[in-house]
């Protein structure tokens, strides 16, 4: 038997638990104008296949949020095992996040970290309030997976990488 304690709302503890379950690491970035604007997200999931939908949590006090969720296409990058240092940036409070990351756009205005392991160019479908975040739901538009990229991998606080088989 699993001797569980009780949620008494320790956040620290619940951060630990949360960073039992490994995941991918993904940028959110689009063209507001001429300049990139983006942010790291872990909490990306797929969703559905048909209609294409994945999904990606939003902290409620995000500041660069409210800049996205205003623009008609959005990138989604599967960040690949080698964009730790790009992560970091993407996750930055404040400066150019973009000073140091290579990316590009698509004509639509879609923003993606160069050599991703898969980019994904979405539109908003539905925000979901989800206590201190905003669980989004991005319709998927356009696609490219990199077979040869492996994913960074986001486990107990830390950046990892899938060991091979």
């Amino acid at each position: 038997m699993v001797d569980l304690e009780p949620n008494v709302g320790d956040q620290k503890r619940l951060r630990q638990a949360y960073g039992c379950f490994p995941s991918g690491v993904t940028a959110v970035c689009a063209l507001d104008g001429s300049e990139p604007v983006g942010m790291a997200a872990s909490s990306f999931t797929s969703v559905s296949i048909h209609p294409g939908l994945v999904s990606v949590c939003i902290q409620n006090s995000s500041t660069t949020w409210p800049l996205l969720r205003e623009l008609s296409r959005l990138g989604v990058s599967v960040l690949a095992e080698h964009h730790n240092q790009a992560c970091r940036a993407l996750s930055q409070k404040t400066g150019d996040r973009f000073a140091a990351v290579e990316w590009s756009a698509t004509a639509s205005g879609a923003v993606f970290i160069n050599e991703a392991a898969a980019a994904l160019e979405c539109a908003v479908h539905r925000e979901v309030e989800a206590g201190d975040h905003t669980i989004v739901l991005l319709a998927v538009h356009a696609l490219h997976v990199a077979d040869d990229r492996e994913p960074l991998i986001f486990h107990g606080s830390r950046f990892r990488q899938l060991a091979k088989a």
